[in-house]
């Protein structure tokens, strides 16, 4: 049997009482329920830890940097800020560029009236300069916070769980099939 795929889901936002939070536990329940993947978070924020705190920050950057270099595929959750995405996941991409090659990366973003697909766009972008290859499907959220109740939950979640239970299926077939061919040929090999 083959291994599990070894997703690691990104924060994508590192404010303070940030509604990621949110979006990203929805993606956990919804990936949780899927036998395929074994499931790793990261959270960003890690590196951006205040004055005093840096011993720390650096034990955690470093096991961050570890889940990256392991994974088999990513997943971001990404919010769209002033029609792109936050500074800091672009600093947390560049990080470790060369976990990102060779494999597949998807989007869940939210935001008001594009639920964040700018900043998806503009994260494909920056990803195929790195490699990676991005799924077509994604889930977006638009005027999100009219969509989680209190609690967290979605209030209509039959579309978005349809859209994500897609996206995974892509996921999975995407790196099930890059991690073959990086085991025949090493991407060092054909990177250029």
């Amino acid at each position: 049997m083959q291994d599990r795929i070894r997703l690691v889901l990104i924060y994508g936002s590192v404010r303070e009482e940030r509604f990621c939070d949110q979006v990203v536990a929805w993606a956990r329940e919804q990936i949780g329920q899927r036998s395929e993947f074994e499931l790793s978070l990261v959270d960003p924020a890690v590196m951006f830890r205040q004055p005093g705190e840096e011993p720390e920050a650096a034990q955690l950057r470093h096991q961050s940097q570890q889940h990256l270099l392991r994974a088999d595929a990513f997943l971001i959750v990404t919010p769209e800020y002033n029609h792109g995405y936050p500074a800091a996941l672009k600093q947390f991409i560049d990080e470790v560029p060369a976990s990102w090659e060779a494999r597949p990366v998807g989007f869940v973003s939210y935001g008001g009236v594009s639920g964040g697909l700018r900043a998806v766009e503009q994260l494909r972008q920056v990803l195929a300069e790195l490699h990676a290859m991005t799924v077509r499907g994604s889930v977006s959220f638009t005027n999100a916070w009219e969509q989680f109740d209190e609690q967290g939950r979605l209030s209509e979640p039959r579309r978005a769980n349809s859209a994500m239970a897609h996206m995974l299926v892509q996921l999975n077939w995407w790196a099930q099939t890059l991690r073959a061919g990086r085991e025949r040929v090493p991407y060092e090999r054909v990177r250029g």
